[in-house]
């Protein structure tokens, strides 16, 4: 079962929390503050933390930069306070999400969700391998036709969720979400954009896959025989 850790120094939001992530099928461990999130964290196995960042004892801040330290784990921030500076400091602590003050414990739900899933695939097979064309996670590298490339970032994590899925069709909403993330506020023809450049890119130089569109759905990365 899924273990989601909320640290909040307000009992109120904890229990407003717990109640309905409980009610998803989660398991809800609680913390008042940082050094007690900490404490929790040492002795029990911990999927995601979702932390507040006005605490006393240790912040928010100081106690993402700790778990980022010492854990592998996905952060959402909650905060009352909703100014671009709050929330640089929270990414630059290294939270992977932030949610601002009053929330709907769905939208919370929603983000938590689309971070374990982000998670799961991060924490996956780093290399994928189709035909002679090999895509590696960990240096950012695709090699193929005895060509090795470092392809823009948005470009590489599509081209790598796709390959991680050969024959999968996928929505542009879903791609979307995935590699851009629940806060991106394009247009869905960016999706069309970075595949229609990797076709590009790759179109001339292997035959080991290609990348299907399947009318009114989205898109599907095929592997040729």
């Amino acid at each position: 079962m899924t273990t989601i850790l909320i640290v909040d120094d307000d009992q109120n939001v904890r229990k407003f929390v717990r109640i309905y992530l409980t009610e998803q099928g989660y398991q809800v461990l609680e913390a008042s503050d940082g050094m007690d999130a900490l404490r929790v964290l040492e002795q029990e196995r911990c999927d995601i933390a979702v932390v507040d960042v006005m605490m006393p004892y240790m912040d928010g801040f100081a106690l993402t930069k700790e778990i980022r330290r010492r854990y592998e784990i996905p952060v959402i921030l909650l905060t009352a306070k909703n100014q671009i500076e709050d929330k640089e400091q929270g990414y630059e602590a290294g939270t992977d999400d932030y949610v601002v003050k009053p929330f709907e414990p769905k939208e919370l739900y929603f983000r938590i969700q689309a971070l374990l899933r982000r998670y799961e695939k991060s924490s996956g097979e780093p290399v994928v391998k189709i035909g002679g064309t090999v895509i590696n996670k960990n240096s950012y590298e695709v090699q193929t036709a005895e060509r090795t490339f470092l392809l823009p970032l948005k470009e590489f994590e599509l081209l790598f969720w796709l390959m991680s899925h050969p024959s999968q069709v996928f929505t542009r909403d879903q791609l979307i979400e995935q590699i851009w993330g629940m806060d991106y506020e394009g247009d869905d023809r960016t999706v069309d954009v970075h595949i229609k450049r990797l076709r590009e890119r790759f179109a001339p130089l292997t035959n080991d896959f290609h990348i299907k569109t399947v009318r009114g759905v989205g898109y599907a990365l095929e592997a040729n025989a």
